[in-house]
Parts: C-alpha cells; sequence; structure tokens
C-alpha cells in the first residue's frame, strides 16, 4: 500500500479505536533510532517527524533516505514525516524525495494565503498519495518550531471548515491553546473549540505542543477529536541533558558510541510514556 494511504489507514483506525497515534520529533540520527526502538518495544504505531530546520541542516536526501529505509526495516507502522515548514517548496521537495507525509504551515499569514499555499502543496501530492497536513489557527510559545505569543491564538471554526473544503487537505493541526516547548504553568487548552472544529470538518485532527501537557489532558484532548499528537522539545532536551551528563561525568574526548547509547536509552522511556499517555501501546 501507498505510504500515504497506510497513513490514512493509521489515522482512521486511532479514531474508531479512542487513541491516538504520536508523532516525535528528531534531530538526529540517535533520537530517530531511539524513537524507532521503543515504539517497537511497545507495539505501537508511530510517526518520526523532521522539522524544515532539520531536513535542511542534515540535507533532504540524506534525511529522505533514512525514513524510507527505517519505514521499510520497522517491524511496526511507521511514517516519516515533515514538520512545521513554512515553505512550499521544502514541502514538494520532500514530496518528490519520497516523504508520505508532510506539513505545510502557513499559519502566519492571512486565512486566504494559507489556503493557496496548502491548495498549492496537495496538487503537488496528489500524483503519490501523499498526506498533507495544514494548520489553523496559531501554536503559542518559542522554539525551533517558530514562535507565537499574541492573543489571536484560537482556531476558528468556520476558518477551519473552510480551509478543509477548500484545500482537500487530509490532516489539520489546531492552535486551542498548546504551544511549543515547555509550559509555564499548567496548559489552557479549549476544548471546549476542538469539539466544535471536530464536528465541523471530517479530517483527523492533530495537537501540537505536546511537551508538558498532563496525561488527563491529553486523553481529554484525544477525546474530543484528536487523532495526532506532535512531541517534540522534551526529545531533543532528554537526548541533549544526557550527553551533557554523561560529558561531565567521564570528562573530554569520550567516543561517540559510548554516550549515545545511554542517551538513547533515555530517550525511549520517554518515548515509551507518551505512547502510553496517546494510549497507543499494543495498537500496532
Amino acid at each position: 500500500m501507498n505510504n500515504g494511504d497506510f497513513l490514512r489507514d493509521m489515522l482512521a483506525k486511532a479514531d474508531r479505536e479512542g487513541y491516538a497515534v504520536p508523532s516525535f520529533n528528531y534531530s538526529c540520527a540517535w533520537d530517530f533510532l531511539a524513537i524507532i526502538e521503543a515504539a517497537e518495544e511497545e507495539k505501537a504505531p508511530v510517526m518520526v517527524a523532521s522539522h524544515a530546520l532539520v531536513f535542511n541542516m542534515i540535507t533532504p536526501e540524506i534525511n529522505a533516505a533514512m525514513g524510507a529505509a527505517a519505514m521499510a526495516k520497522a517491524n511496526i507502522p511507521l511514517i516519516h514525516h515533515l514538520d512545521h515548514s513554512d515553505e512550499v517548496a521544502i514541502c514538494n521537495k520532500a514530496i518528490d524525495l519520497g516523504y508520505p507525509s508532510v506539513m505545510i504551515d502557513a499559519s502566519a499569514l492571512s486565512l486566504e494565503d494559507n489556503i493557496s499555499a496548502v491548495k498549492e502543496v496537495v496538487e503537488h501530492a496528489k500524483s503519490n498519495k501523499v498526506c498533507v497536513e495544514a494548520e489553523i489557527g496559531k501554536i503559542k510559545g518559542r522554539g525551533y518550531e517558530g514562535g507565537y505569543g499574541g492573543d489571536d491564538f484560537l482556531a476558528q471554526v468556520d476558518d477551519a471548515v473552510r480551509l478543509v473544503e477548500d484545500t482537500g487537505v487530509d490532516t489539520l493541526a489546531v492552535g486551542i491553546g498548546t504551544a511549543h516547548g515547555f509550559y509555564e504553568g499548567k496548559p489552557e487548552i479549549h476544548f471546549d473549540r476542538l469539539e466544535e472544529i471536530n464536528a465541523a470538518v471530517d479530517v483527523p485532527l492533530v495537537l501540537h505542543g505536546g511537551s508538558g501537557i498532563p496525561e488527563a489532558d491529553i486523553r481529554q484532548a484525544i477525546k474530543g477529536g484528536i487523532n495526532k499528537i506532535n512531541v517534540g522539545t522534551i526529545i531533543h532536551c532528554t537526548l541533549m541533558n544526557s550527553f551533557r551528563k554523561d560529558l561531565i561525568e567521564l570528562g573530554d574526548n569520550q567516543f561517540t558510541l559510548d554516550i549515545a547509547r545511554p542517551a538513547m536509552d533515555e530517550v525511549k522511556k520517554v518515548v515509551k510514556g507518551w505512547i502510553r499517555k496517546c494510549m497507543a501501546d499494543g495498537k500496532a
């Protein structure tokens, strides 16, 4: 089956059975491999996502090759995803290189320009049946995924309906109060708006800014219509904090693999915890 169709089936199954597919952002080979190992041990369907910055830094060709090899080798449902690209050209490049899923994030633009950008990517994705994710509203906070600190973050129902109907997009990330990075205090998530959008559109909904959201809120979001949950900050922070700890304890001139394996194991613990929060364990 085409991987884009495979993802559509994964998300439909999650919706039917009341869990969410977790999507984990990686920044290098070590957290990339750790995410997949953890998902295989938990027997969970997952997505591994490269932010557009990672896509360009590792190079599009190498990123795509890593993802293709991992999807072919994995013994669980695994999808490689391009996350938070605000450029149509980058999305189209990923599609051409074999990514089965891409996100065009034009949420910083006007609704008209957002729709225009999404339509362009959807049109390019059609021939390969690649899944396209868009965003309506804004994800708060600041970090490598971008940032927004204004008051008009909340997705509007009419805007969500129009974007979906005018573009034919496959999945929709909704701004309902979540934020990139770590939270200061408890996240204030607008579950009422989530339920309104879920009732109004017929596509899987995505929650960004997973790191730091309490488990009870994750479960309520899934109940309210979320089928995919993005987790990024806690992954790269766990990896880097483990590197730092071991380098301080062991001193200079360590062999990469000697500190990579312990760091991967720490990342795996975090990934497994998130898989269980999403109730995706055993769903492969």
